[in-house]
């Protein structure tokens, strides 16, 4: 097995702001820190040059660019758990973040970007670790059927990235009961997730850590492009840079996280006691276009263009039984 101390051990430099270096390797768990610093690097690195950034975060969820959190997330165990969601910049599907989680992210020109290339760098790695791994016809890395990598992609004028997570001992009950959601009538224009059977590098072998898996990826990014470069490391602190901080605070408003989601509708119904109810609501951008329930037309009027999963009060002081048995109901199948 590599070892990280022999690799990292002599050749590691404190990271002042600067696109200059091409290995980075954060030591903040911090997703907002990390996910904006990702930005920072492809936008102001030179779009010629490989560049190679790994981190690791706290418990979170990430979903992609494109993708309708009420669709991929599930907020009521979200919120029992406390763990933040965060939407990131790329495309791809939702991934469960923590401690045992493994986040690589390599940068290369968009002339020269192939993702088998920058798969095979990552199976290269898991190889050095003894592990017999391979990838799929989606570029997941598998071994023996079960994912233990998921990739994503960005692509922006002449630059490109494939990023990814590396499951070592990540927890594999808190990740399905995150992203495990029952919402069959909610269809959206936006990326659904591919669901996986999945597991941990640990299960194969439990001498694979964060640092040992690192300095594979490391050892192969250099073989692949010749590049003997130490290692940067990266602090939160870095978050001084202006652009980070706008990144991160930008992250957590309810614009980019859930005014981003593409349009999406939601057939569903319910049986009071008082008699069933049928509603169609139609979303985009996180605001209702529509709200369409038969019984009850003038409730559905009002809640068009709220935002979608906030909280709906009676619009009058007065309101029947079963109209607030049923804007009740509304409120909370549309809960974040």
């Amino acid at each position: 097995m590599l070892s990280l101390r022999a690799s990292f051990g002599r050749n590691i430099r404190r990271y002042s702001t600067s696109v200059d270096h091409s290995i980075y390797l954060s030591d903040s768990t911090d997703p907002y820190f990390n996910l904006s610093l990702e930005d920072w690097l492809f936008r102001k690195k030179s779009p010629d040059a490989p560049l190679l950034f790994i981190y690791r975060d706290e418990p979170c969820v990430v979903i992609g660019r494109n993708q309708n959190p009420w669709k991929e997330v599930n907020f009521p165990v979200l919120h029992q758990r406390g763990i933040p969601f965060i939407r990131r910049r790329s495309g791809g599907g939702t991934v469960y973040h923590d401690l045992g989680n493994t986040n690589f992210s390599i940068h290369l020109p968009r002339t020269s970007f192939d993702r088998n290339v920058t798969g095979q760098i990552i199976l290269r790695a898991v190889r050095a670790l003894q592990v017999d791994a391979e990838l799929n016809d989606r570029n997941d890395l598998c071994v023996r059927g079960d994912k233990v990598s998921g990739s994503a992609y960005k692509i922006v004028n002449k630059r490109a990235y494939h990023h990814g997570t590396m499951l070592i001992s990540t927890h594999l009950e808190t990740l399905g009961d995150l992203l495990r959601t029952d919402k069959a009538s909610m269809n959206t224009k936006g990326v659904a997730s591919v669901r996986s059977p999945v597991c941990n590098l640990q299960q194969h072998d439990p001498a694979i850590t964060h640092e040992s898996f690192s300095d594979a990826v490391v050892h192969a990014f250099r073989e692949a492009f010749s590049d003997a470069s130490p290692v940067q490391r990266v602090t939160a602190i870095e978050s001084k840079n202006e652009d980070i901080r706008k990144g991160m605070s930008e992250l957590t408003t309810w614009e980019w996280a859930y005014g981003q989601t593409p349009e999406f509708t939601y057939n569903i119904n319910k049986h009071f006691t008082w008699g069933h109810v049928e509603a169609e609501i139609r979303a985009k951008h996180g605001v209702i276009l529509s709200c369409h329930i038969p019984r009850f037309p003038s409730l559905g009027k009002s809640l068009e263009g709220s935002r979608y999963g906030v909280a709906h009060e009676a619009s009058a002081q007065e309101e029947d039984g079963q109209t607030s048995d049923v804007r009740q109901w509304l409120t909370s199948v549309m809960a974040t």
